[in-house]
């Protein structure tokens, strides 16, 4: 049984690699392409804002959030990982994001992301942990990923949520795009690959609704009924469902999970 992992490239080929190592044969079918921030000048104003103490919490949504930010300034560290009288909080919703912090020097301490074994990753599990930290007049970050149709504003399910418990707060949020997530564009391999495993029985590993949609787009005329996913959040697996998956199953986005998953489909 084949698993065609989903995310973009970076993080799929990390996935194959960990499957693998788990005794899961995996192949990486990459449905979202990440691209350069488009507003460097909004990162540079964000970063500016950052080291003059505004931001009582930033929050990045996925690794890439991550890359894409700390990549647009190089004295990064002298804010998040220096001693320091700002007090910045590093948010992340999952523990992908987190290692990313970690990795691009944010100092463990400065860091809050749902425990590891919390039931989901995403913002309200996020929110559990940050929410007794925010104030009345607090403004947070938020930086995230954009595309054609939203590179301007701060749409997103999770990421609109926690701004409105913000808000509730007496807070503010505020968006920055540090990445660009496009459509990605299937050569005849890949085009042949996705064709066979809409009904071979691979399963597909999806962690964003937005790749289910550009799957659809990708191939518009494949009858999905016959295929099997594994979706890491609800959402996502109503995104599967709806786009006519014939079984789905819902998993944590934690490796064992997804590995028990996936095998219970066999």
């Amino acid at each position: 049984m084949r698993v065609i992992v989903t995310r973009p490239q970076r993080e799929a080929q990390d996935w194959v690699h960990e499957l693998a190592k788990a005794g899961l044969s995996a192949q990486a079918l990459p449905l979202i392409d990440i691209r350069p921030a488009p507003d460097a000048a909004a990162l540079a104003r964000v970063w500016q804002r950052l080291a003059d103490g505004s931001y009582a919490g930033v929050m990045f949504v996925s690794a890439n959030a991550v890359a894409g930010f700390f990549a647009s300034n190089s004295a990064s560290f002298l804010v998040f990982a220096s001693p320091s009288a700002i007090k910045t909080r590093a948010w992340a919703p999952g523990p992908g994001t987190a290692k990313a912090l970690l990795q691009a020097g944010v100092a463990p301490e400065r860091i809050d992301a749902p425990a590891s074994e919390a039931a989901q990753f995403d913002s309200e599990a996020l929110w559990q942990v940050v929410g007794p930290q925010v104030k009345p007049g607090h403004q947070v970050l938020i930086v995230r990923g954009g595309d054609a149709q939203s590179a301007a504003s701060g749409s997103g399910n999770g990421r609109d949520w926690l701004a409105q418990r913000l808000a509730e707060a007496g807070a503010r949020a505020e968006f920055v795009v540090a990445y660009q997530r496009a459509q990605s564009q299937f050569d005849a391999a890949q085009q042949q690959l996705a064709t066979e495993a809409a009904g071979d029985g691979s399963v597909w590993l999806f962690s964003s609704s937005e790749a289910v949609r550009n799957l659809q787009a990708c191939l518009p005329a494949q009858d999905w009924h016959a295929a099997r996913a594994v979706a890491t959040h609800p959402r996502i697996a109503a995104a599967a469902r709806q786009a006519g998956f014939g079984v789905v199953r819902e998993s944590r986005p934690a490796l064992a999970d997804i590995k028990a998953s996936i095998e219970s489909l066999q």
